[in-house]
């Protein structure tokens, strides 16, 4: 079990304090002992969600609780140096699933879910939370298994109006995919610190949408010839945001 990692929800851990023991509880308890079936003496690595992470062994296990002993501090870096924010526009629960996973594994900083005029899911009320608290737990699951240790953020659903409202951080490159735009990178600094991509849901953005967009700053990406599902072009269009701009490419981050 060397390279599982586990996220700790509750109060930050303790750094450089090696031989700490911790009482891990709820879901990090359970991934440990129900489905990975941990024994005493297998080694895990730990993450808060603060930066870093720690090495650490199973050191008992009982019916509610696991508890480990820290023996090293980590202060590795494994997140993307440009901020992508990934808002996206609400879909049927096995594709917004998907395109969540996947944008974390990638790197992004926040996901806002949208709500648009042609999104098919609708939330509301307890339904609302539940869906938030399902994302975070795929959010988590994402960073375990891609190195990350910092969680990015799931924000509350909101409609498009009031998201664009928010004129966002000075710098941000804004694009919206738009099937009609050109494939390529925008003009933009090299290496902007933020991004914010809009992705529509199944159907897109409708033509009013798109023009609300276009006046609060967004600029229209394409993504070729094909017509991809919502949860694929999210994908590529952090891919592409992150090989333009982030830790992907290789290069200096100046778009071309």
């Amino acid at each position: 079990m060397r390279n599982t990692r586990i996220h700790v929800s509750h109060p930050p851990l303790p750094r450089g304090a090696s031989g700490a023991r911790v009482r891990l509880a709820g879901p990090s308890a359970h991934h440990l002992s129900r489905v990975l079936r941990a024994r005493i003496g297998d080694e895990v690595i730990l993450f808060d969600g603060q930066g870093g992470e720690f090495d650490a062994t199973v050191d008992g296990i009982s019916h509610r609780e696991v508890t480990v002993v820290l023996s090293r501090f980590r202060d590795v870096a494994r997140e993307s140096p440009v901020a992508v924010t990934l808002a996206l526009g609400l879909s049927r629960g096995d594709r917004m699933d998907l395109a969540i996973q996947k944008a974390v594994e990638l790197g992004v900083a926040a996901i806002v879910p949208l709500a648009t005029g042609r999104a098919v899911a609708k939330l509301a009320g307890e339904r609302t939370a539940r869906r938030l608290e399902h994302w975070r737990r795929i959010a988590i699951g994402a960073c375990e298994q891609s190195g990350r240790t910092a969680l990015p953020r799931i924000a509350d659903p909101v409609a498009l109006g009031a998201w664009l409202a928010d004129p966002g951080p000075a710098g941000e490159v804004k694009l919206c995919l738009d099937p009609r735009a050109r494939p390529g990178p925008p003009l933009a600094p090299a290496r902007p610190a933020v991004v914010a991509i809009a992705v529509g849901p199944e159907g897109g953005f409708t033509d009013g949408e798109r023009e609300a967009l276009s006046s609060a700053g967004f600029a229209g990406l394409g993504l070729g010839p094909r017509t991809l599902r919502t949860e694929t072009a999210a994908m590529t269009a952090v891919l592409l945001a992150q090989l333009w701009w982030g830790d992907l490419g290789g290069s200096d981050g100046r778009s071309a």
